[in-house]
């Protein structure tokens, strides 16, 4: 019989699509070596058929040059004069109110559960899909296929992925050929990539599935859910513009996304907040690249949460100053 019962078990969600059993007819951008062995260690680890994996891999999956271009030049790589036009328009600012005022109710739920701010759920969900009305045009399983064989710089971690994504299929009851997202495998209303999908998402209206494809109570709660468990302090500040002073201040400026200083220690190097913040509060120091000449802001626990998102501080940066857009504050 050739369905996905031999791969996926007896469940109803191993009888969606029908796999082809003949192997290696479009090994395009992958060591077929490579995918044999993926297959197979695949199916020692969830007791599936390893043929069959390996022809959904080949036969069914597409290689996707495009999707190599696209992962090699992020929008994150912009310099902030350049980023943030893009997601600190009118339209999304305007689509953003209209979107929390039409799910005032999971978003109240998540402030209430979670601690998480309403604008901040729906700031990221119109930065990452535009409310919702852009959730990508790649299959997944395409674009883990391309990363995971295709792309040696982070083949190891899309490998991983596509293995999420082929639990979450048999988990959740859709087809693996089925869901469409962006070019790195990030799905549904939030994009969430498949092990995240299978670690954070909720049946936030407890309707007996986790949808975020086509559930936005599941994508918000999803959200919420998401950032508690990357350490979001309720009623805490995120981000506040500050002035800078000397030169001390220049050896604070860290690679890395998460905070490295408090703010004594910052304003003892010349970091100044527009407003007030507790001197013990954990924080980063950041420069962005402005149109006006370089600004720089003190960025806290919370703004260190939302990279956990995205590791990019420019998304984080634009999810906070759309949020507070949203909110009707910030210019």
């Amino acid at each position: 019989m050739n369905t996905l019962h031999r791969l996926f078990g007896t469940t109803a969600a191993a009888l969606l699509i029908l796999v082809p059993l003949a192997l290696g007819t479009s090994n395009v951008g992958a060591d077929p070596g490579a995918i044999r062995a993926f297959s197979e260690a695949l199916a020692a680890r969830h007791d599936w058929d390893a043929r069959r994996i390996e022809a959904l891999i080949n036969d069914e999956a597409i290689h996707q040059p495009d999707i190599i271009e696209a992962i090699r030049r992020p929008a994150e790589a912009m310099p902030w004069s350049r980023y943030r036009p893009i997601f600190l328009t009118e339209a999304r600012i305007e689509a953003g109110r209209a979107y929390q005022q039409r799910h005032r109710r999971w978003l109240t739920a998540v402030e209430d559960t979670y601690g998480v701010p309403a604008e901040i759920v729906v700031a990221i969900i119109g930065v990452e899909t535009f409310y919702g009305r852009y959730a990508g045009n790649y299959r997944v399983l395409d674009a883990l296929r391309t990363l995971g064989f295709g792309y040696p710089p982070r083949a190891e971690f899309f490998r991983d992925e596509l293995e999420a994504f082929l639990v979450l299929a048999r988990e959740e009851g859709f087809a693996p050929t089925d869901p469409l997202g962006s070019y790195a495998g990030a799905m549904g209303i939030p994009q969430f990539i498949s092990s995240s999908y299978r670690a954070y998402a909720v049946d936030f209206n407890e309707n007996g599935r986790r949808d975020l494809f086509s559930e936005p109570a599941d994508a918000i709660g999803s959200i919420g859910h998401y950032l508690a468990r990357h350490d979001w302090q309720a009623d805490a500040p995120i981000a506040v513009p500050a002035r800078v002073e000397g030169e001390d201040w220049q050896s604070h400026l860290y690679e890395s996304l998460a905070p490295q200083d408090t703010v004594a220690t910052l304003a003892a190097a010349g970091v100044h907040p527009s407003t007030p913040l507790s001197a013990g509060l954990d924080a980063r120091l950041l420069q962005l690249q402005a149109e006006a000449g370089d600004k720089y802001w003190i960025t806290l626990r919370n703004f260190y949460a939302i990279t956990r998102y995205n590791h990019s501080a420019l998304y984080a940066m634009a999810v906070h100053q759309l949020a507070e857009r949203i909110g009707g504050g910030g210019r």
